[in-house]
């Protein structure tokens, strides 16, 4: 450990999110499956919405563009992606 360099300290010591023991644990499932029927049914008020509130197409064109700038980031962002 005397010769490596902070870097290399910051990798050997990490947690490793792909262990089991690591992950997260869900002790209920069923609130897990009420959580998301409640927000999926918030999703779908909140985009029809935003559907019904799009007058012309100038403002549906800066909904696409703010859309896919959030997709890229996440796509940027990704732990999975490859560098």
């Amino acid at each position: 450990m005397a010769n490596m360099t902070v870097n290399q300290r910051t990798q050997y010591e990490r947690t490793e999110l792909s262990v089991p023991s690591t992950g997260t644990h869900v002790r209920n499932r069923r609130r897990l499956v009420i959580f998301n029927l409640i927000a999926l049914a918030i999703f779908g008020l909140l985009a029809y919405a935003t559907v019904v509130a799009i007058d012309g197409w100038a403002k549906g064109v800066v909904l696409g563009v703010i859309v896919l700038t959030t997709i890229g980031v996440m796509i940027a962002l990704s732990p999975n992606r490859r560098a």
